[in-house]
């Protein structure tokens, strides 16, 4: 038979058949991303991208960031990402590389120093394991003492390399003083 009913009882039928797709739901969670990335004016290109961050507290449920460089973090007062922090610290963390631009004193020696650590996992007796190279010595100092809060209480030891030649002189090659 013929089943008849108003526009307004057929939206409701409609709607109650429905049930949200996977590809549907996908569809409303990369639409609150790009709202999320619109908002804080993260502009970012690239295939398969990770998603941002919206607080630091993220860091250590969803990446397993070590607990300790946590609280380094929140010792030194930052409570919320900036927008570079927000999606270079997911990107890093994925393994992927990474151009970023931001302006001075956004944060981005903080959304590079993270990720550094956090693939270090642990200290160990080898050597280097990691070298950042700086365009100017104020900039080296900068990330030095970043490093060197953000490091605190988890055994990583963080040099500057500074005249080394120098230094190598001064406290002989064996030295670890030498840097």
């Amino acid at each position: 038979g013929i089943k008849w009913m108003s526009s307004l009882e057929a939206k409701i039928e409609d709607a109650k058949d429905k049930k949200p797709t996977a590809e549907k739901l996908e569809c409303l969670r990369r639409e609150k991303i790009n709202r999320f990335r619109n908002q804080h004016r993260i502009n970012i290109q690239g295939t398969d991208l990770p998603d941002p961050i919206a607080t630091f507290d993220q860091l250590q449920k969803e990446y397993k960031v070590h607990p300790k460089i946590m609280e380094n973090i929140q010792a030194a007062g930052f409570h919320v990402p900036t927008p570079i922090q927000m999606q270079a610290i997911p990107v890093m963390l994925h393994g992927r590389e990474l151009l970023a631009s931001a302006p001075t004193g956004s944060g981005k020696t903080l959304a590079f120093c993270i990720p550094l650590l956090t693939h270090l996992k642990q200290p160990r007796n080898k050597g280097f394991r990691a070298l950042i190279i700086s365009p100017t010595r104020e900039l080296a100092s900068q990330t030095h003492r970043e490093l060197v809060k953000l490091a605190e209480g988890t055994g990583f030891r963080i040099h500057m390399i500074h005249k080394a030649a120098e230094a190598a002189k001064k406290f002989g090659p064996k030295s670890s003083r030498k840097f």
